[in-house]
This record gives structure tokens, sequence and C-alpha cells, in this order.
């Protein structure tokens, strides 16, 4: 699709354990990155493979608090002056564990990395798939996640005036970046999701879109539990296409979270690796107007699903065909037959309807709220 891609990675970016029973395993990234290794994708004239650098602080106090930060430091070096509750860290969601500081900054650093080599004309397109955590608050931890950074590249391209359309395809509502652009009309934030009725954060309904100048420039989709792939796509087609068209950004930012696939075991979608691979493909199409694309990662606990869907993912961005067959040197070690999924969801009409009724309903909202804003008009 690009003429260049990028792909950020480095091994530190996989060293650090949250703890022996948590689902987010950072291993995941190396995976994808054996996965793609295998397939030669960085092979490609197209396709650099390219080390993160580290965040520094003045770039994290774009979004979090010089305190959060400190506390942060602190207690990955095992110096708990006071209690990690206070910042929501702690026994749970989000453990404190050695070297936290460090790894949070450079994951975000990855993604700045991607940032710097968009700006510089280097890549017309890159993946930060350490990325995307998309929950973390100014002064504290959230579902999973440190350091925000999705908010700081995106702050970090605003800054040198692009226009950015971030789009939340994770099975849980991007909660942290609506947080973080909810009274701005610069960037578009679309999330795509599991309804918080159903699923942390609990947030993500559809009539939250924005406040003051940021009004109509927060789009929320929640999506009934166990949405299969043809829904999620119609839904997807629905909103994002139209509002992308008129708002017409810079640069397009998309989270790439694979945990609504239907075997991730701490959500309800029901979404294949081949049907997330199609969310991806409708980032290429023609009527999709931008310059460049930050594609970064997110949520998902299935850990080979997640390798298989974001190689899918970065042959789309490199224009790249891997055949389904995974390659011996992989499968040898990992026991991973094919990218594409064999089994495949099947639900009751009953339950189908649910979902098709339940997302015919989001979108209605949008289409009501949203979109006269954008002088949209439904046909």
């Amino acid at each position: 699709m690009s003429q260049k891609s990028a792909f950020i990675y480095d091994e530190t970016l996989t060293s650090h354990v949250l703890s022996d029973s948590h689902p987010m395993k950072p291993v995941r990234i190396r995976y994808t990155h054996d996965l793609l290794a295998s397939y030669a994708a960085f092979d490609a004239p197209n396709s650099l493979l390219e080390k993160p650098r580290i965040a520094t602080k003045q770039e994290l106090l774009h979004f979090h608090t010089s305190e959060y930060l400190d506390a942060v430091r602190e207690y990955g070096r095992g110096q708990i002056s006071v209690s990690p509750a206070i910042f929501n860290l702690g026994p749970g969601d989000n453990p404190v564990y050695e070297g936290m500081y460090e790894a949070a900054a450079m994951s975000t650093g990855a993604s700045l990395t991607a940032v710097d080599m968009l700006m510089s004309g280097e890549v017309d397109s890159a993946m930060s798939v350490s990325g995307g955590l998309h929950h973390a608050m100014p002064g504290y931890a959230y579902g999973f996640c440190v350091f925000n950074d999705p908010v700081i590249a995106i702050k970090a391209l605003v800054s040198q005036g692009m226009k950015v359309a971030y789009i939340d395809i994770d099975c849980h509502h991007g909660d942290g970046v609506q947080h973080a652009f909810y009274d701005s009309d610069s960037v578009l934030t679309i999330s795509l999701h599991e309804s918080g009725a159903f699923l942390f954060p609990g947030t993500g309904y559809s009539q939250e879109i924005g406040a003051g100048r940021g009004r109509g420039y927060s789009v929320n989709v929640p999506l009934y539990p166990y949405t299969t792939d043809d829904v999620y796509l119609w839904a997807f087609n629905e909103i994002v296409p139209p509002l992308l068209g008129a708002f017409n950004p810079d640069v397009l930012v998309t989270q790439l979270g694979i945990d609504s696939h239907f075997k991730d075991p701490i959500t309800h979608l029901s979404l294949t690796v081949q049907g997330i691979e199609q969310i991806v493909r409708e980032f290429t199409k023609p009527n999709l107007k931008y310059g460049k694309w930050l594609a970064l990662g997110g949520g998902g606990y299935d850990i080979q699903a997640v390798a298989r869907a974001w190689t899918l993912a970065y042959g789309v961005m490199t224009d790249q065909i891997f055949l389904n067959e995974v390659p011996s040197e992989y499968n040898r070690i990992h026991k991973i037959d094919t990218l594409a999924d064999v089994e495949v969801p099947r639900l009751e009409d009953t339950l189908k309807k649910q979902t098709m009724d339940f997302a015919q309903a989001s979108v209605k909202v949008i289409h009501n709220l949203v979109f006269p804003q954008f002088g949209l008009r439904l046909t």
C-alpha cells in the first residue's frame, strides 16, 4: 500500500513480566516479530526493521503528571514511599514490577520512533505493536496500561500541525485516548468495541460524542458480545469510511488490539484472524484519503492469535501476501499450522440477530448525532 513501511522492534520490548499470572504477555511482541521474520517480511524492499528509542520524561509529560512519572520510576526500583494504590498500581490489573518505568517508556518510545520516521518522510507507514496502550490516564495506570503511548504519539503529530484520525478496534473502549481529546477538533477518535455494559472499562457509549469544540469528534460504536466478522465489518463500514472522508486527516493512527478474537480469554467478541485482517485492509481502500499511517498494537491475550493477526496486518501495510501455511521454523516451535483460523465461531440465529440489532442501534445514534456535523447525508 505504501512506498515504504517500518516495523519497530527490539527484544527489550518483550523482556519484562508484569506477573506470572497476568494475561498481558509481552512475549507476544517477540512472537509477532519471529513469525514475520519466518516469512522474510523484513527482507522486502519497502520494509524496514527499526529499533526503538526510549521516550524522554518531557515527552511523557505531554500527557502524564510529573508526580505519577516519578512514582512509577520509584516503584520500578523497589522504592515504595507512598501506597501504589494512589496511582492505581498494585495487585491485580496493574502490578508493580522491576523496571516498570523503563519498560513503559520504551514502548512509548517505540511509538514515537514511528512518529519520527513518518514525519521525516523516511517511511509512509509504520507499525509499533508494543504500543496501543490506550487506557492509561494522566495520573494513574489503568487497564494494564502504565503510559498512554497513543495519546503521546498523537500529541507529537498534532504539535507538527497534523490533523489526526484515531481508529481503535480493540475489544475495550479506548477511554484514555478519548479523555485526552474529548474537547479537541484536531483529533477525530473512533472506537469500535464490546459495549461497556458487558466489559471493562464500562464506557464508550454511542452518546459520548465529545464536548465544546470537540463535540462530534469522539465517536463510539459499542457492540454486543459474540459479534462476528460480518456484523463488525458492516458497522465499521457504516461509520469509519464516511467520517474519515469528511474529516480528511493528514495522519491515520490505528490501534489494532486483537482481544476481539473469538478465542481471547478475557473478552466476548467473536472475530477471526481473517476478519481482523479484512478490517485492517479497509484502511487501504482508495476512498480513505490520508497522508501517513501509524499502526499500534493493543490488547490480545491469546498470544498466537495476536502473532497471526499482527503478521497479517503488517502484510497489508507493506502489500505483502503471506502463504496461509506457517513456515516450518515457526510451526516447529509454536505448533501453529495456518495464519487464518480453521475453526470459526457459529452463532444461533437468535444470538446472531441480537448482535446485528445492537450494532444497528449504535450506528443509528452516530448517524443522527454525528453525521450531520460533518455534512454527511444518509442515502
